[in-house]
């Protein structure tokens, strides 16, 4: 008996799509493209299953196809109050470089006031679909992350310690702590703190942290914190110089500063210059962060990763975009950097 003209072919015509592959392969195109990245959470046997049916259809790659199938946009959101920060930059380049390298596009937001406010809230909404969301020093407390987590897409959250989402954080509290006891250990009993942005209306965030890790150690050395020893510097140099001159002004004048601040620290180095005053021998400074400038002008700080805790937060994105990553915390590591401004 003749062949018919029409036998069906094994191929679709055209082009193959990642459908087709996922169909040949007996599996779902989210785990076809995660083969063809190589991820290490598809097993050994699946992955040649995709392998061989790339080689069967000729498949080649489309970025954008492949995320239409998907369902996916390949877009991660990005928010954060402040985007004009060292601090906020150095986060923002440790998350694109590891979101490039995993092909994912990243969308940068800031807030205005009232939208910030409603952050810390948890009460976030997008207008733009992304699939997924990092957000930085929102401090949207446990009852917002819990808000969050109910948003449907992957949340990461950067400079908060959550339960309810992912994040990563440094402890704020210890590093402080390490200034406090490096302070006392150097002989200083006179001691002030330059802080700010009381006005934040959420229980943990970094500058209440930061006071009660520097008040805690102060106490467990025997020594209180005098509240004419507290000065608001805003986060800024110019707070932190304009803090420092008051402090200077006290009847009693300090021995040794903390900046909760590289910044401010910036600011109060300033303000000893203006003085004719030496760091380190006139007053000792510290400040936290270790910011690029800060090792040029000899400043003793706690030094945190900032741009490897970006990085650290887009991994675990690319995690729980891949498979089914746990929702955990990662602390980020402190380490108190001596230099000049400290004394010998």
């Amino acid at each position: 008996m003749p062949s018919s003209p029409h036998q069906p072919s094994s191929q679709p015509p055209g082009p193959a799509t990642i459908a087709d592959v996922a169909r040949m392969a007996g599996v779902s195109t989210a785990t076809v493209s995660r083969a063809l990245r190589d991820h290490p959470y598809v097993a050994a046997t699946t992955k040649r299953k995709v392998l061989d049916a790339v080689a069967r259809l000729r498949y080649v790659a489309n970025p954008h196809a492949s995320r239409l199938a998907s369902g996916n946009t390949g877009t991660i959101g990005l928010i954060a109050p402040v985007l004009t920060s060292w601090y906020t930059s150095e986060l923002v380049a440790g998350v694109e470089e590891v979101l490039s390298d995993a092909d994912h596009d990243l969308l940068i937001g800031s807030a205005s006031t009232r939208q910030r406010e409603s952050m810390f809230r948890g009460d976030i909404q997008f207008r733009q679909r992304v699939d997924g969301i990092i957000l930085v020093d929102v401090f949207c407390s446990e009852e917002g992350a819990v808000r969050l987590s109910t948003l449907g897409v992957p949340v990461v959250v950067l400079g908060e310690r959550l339960h309810s989402v992912t994040s990563v954080a440094v402890d704020n509290a210890v590093g402080a702590a390490l200034v406090a006891d490096h302070l006392v250990d150097r002989g200083h009993h006179r001691i002030a703190m330059i802080g700010g942005q009381s006005h934040i209306d959420v229980a943990h965030n970094v500058p209440t942290e930061r006071d009660a890790g520097f008040v805690g150690a102060l106490r467990a050395r025997g020594l209180d914190l005098d509240p004419t020893m507290r000065a608001d510097g805003g986060f800024t140099i110019a707070g932190g110089r304009a803090a420092l001159h008051r402090l200077l002004d006290s009847p009693t004048p300090p021995s040794a500063v903390f900046s909760m601040s590289d910044e401010m620290a910036f600011g109060a180095l300033q303000a000893l210059r203006e003085r004719g005053m030496a760091p380190g021998r006139d007053l000792a400074v510290v400040g936290f962060d270790d910011h690029p400038v800060a090792e040029s002008v000899g400043l003793t700080t706690v030094r945190q990763a900032v741009r490897e805790i970006g990085r650290t937060g887009a991994r675990l994105m690319v995690e729980s975009l891949d498979g089914d990553a746990p929702v955990r915390h990662v602390a980020a590591p402190l380490e108190l950097v001596v230099r000049e401004s400290s004394g010998s």
